[in-house]
């Protein structure tokens, strides 16, 4: 059974001291600054109790946040091969300033003020860093809280949970007009490397991710097939890649002089030693340059594909398909260009009902 009693300190500060008795429990007491968080409290510990699931505080009180960032980074980071190194420098950020705390310590409260301290971190002078980018380092966290009220059982509820996300802003559309698509294709053959020119047609015609491309492999391309299949992609399912046209026939001339140490289809010049593809930011910028574009980075180049896509009557529902989203919700941004499409779709729907 759980009561809540009301109470006020010396200066006039309102909590509520929540205490739930059940049989065969210890009898669990726990105070709140609002009223409504001491009821949520009381309900999932009762529920708890009931299910065998209680945890006591004890447990919050005996491990240090930075005690379970050390063992999430341990445990867990390494299931997680493509988000490891992102994922550990954000939850290092949050062992370097909370890391001394007891897990019982780190309420709502307290992570809203590192979340003001984290947006107005100088990384560099003048610049700081932007309110989505907290949003990315709250969901490691939340991972490993989430690992501490679940199979650790150090603690019951997740803080982070109850701490606002920022407002994401929209997704960004960057794509080639005819111009300057022909600038970078020109600019990409006259560069050093001969790798460069096929690498940005096949990820133009494709819109193929830049770690899909990067490491890309000849035994996951059928060049009779015309078809790439990629076994390790974004949301982890397989995905068959159509490729035709020049992105075929440069990559039939582009296996004519495969090297034989490694089995990537763009390698470096150590990949056959550490089995990492070639990295040609460098090179792909230096083509951006030349070619005298602006605010364009590599990976516009699978705006650019999804985007001629929509203009040649590609439902979003074919686009979602070819860049391998598991939803529609990604593709929506490209919708504006599709509506030339679409108006055709009412067009014929409205002579056939309407004459």
């Amino acid at each position: 059974m759980g009561a809540i009693r009301k109470r006020e300190s010396k200066n006039g500060k309102i909590s509520y001291q929540a205490e739930v008795r059940v049989r065969g429990f210890p009898r669990t007491l726990k105070t709140f600054s609002r009223l409504t968080d001491a009821k949520r409290w009381i309900q999932s510990t009762e529920t708890a109790f009931r299910t065998g699931r209680f945890v006591t505080d004890n447990e919050a009180t005996k491990h240090t946040l930075g005690e379970a960032i050390d063992r999430y980074i341990e445990e867990e980071l390494p299931k997680k091969p493509r988000s490891y190194d992102s994922q550990k420098r954000q939850l290092l950020w949050f062992k370097k300033h909370l890391g001394f705390k007891l897990l019982s310590d780190v309420t709502p409260s307290v992570l809203s003020k590192c979340k003001r301290t984290f947006l107005k971190e100088e990384i560099r002078e003048g610049v700081y860093r932007k309110p989505q980018t907290w949003n990315r380092y709250q969901a490691a966290l939340s991972c490993t809280f989430q690992m501490c009220c679940g199979e650790w059982e150090w603690m019951e509820l997740n803080p982070v949970r109850r701490i606002k996300r920022e407002k994401e802003p929209k997704g960004r559309v960057r794509f080639l007009s005819d111009e300057e698509r022909e600038s970078l294709l020109e600019a990409c053959k006259e560069s050093p490397n001969p790798n460069l020119y096929p690498l940005v047609v096949l990820t133009l015609s494709t819109g193929m991710r830049r770690g899909e491309v990067r490491n890309l492999k000849w035994d996951d391309v059928d060049l009779k097939a015309g078809a790439i299949i990629l076994h390790e992609t974004k949301n982890n399912e397989r995905r068959r890649v159509p490729v035709k046209g020049l992105a075929l026939e440069l990559l039939k001339d582009h296996s004519k002089i495969r090297r034989l140490d490694t089995n990537f289809v763009f390698p470096g010049k150590l990949s056959h030693k550490t089995g990492i593809g070639w990295e040609y930011r460098e090179l792909f910028e230096r083509a951006v340059k030349e070619a005298k574009l602006e605010n364009f980075l590599f990976h516009d180049l699978r705006h650019s594909c999804a985007s001629y896509l929509a203009m040649n009557g590609a439902s979003l529902l074919e686009i979602a398909e070819v860049l391998g989203h598991k939803t529609l919700q990604m593709v929506k941004r490209y919708s504006h260009l599709a509506e030339g499409h679409t108006a055709g779709v009412v067009e014929r729907m409205n002579e056939k009902i309407f004459g």
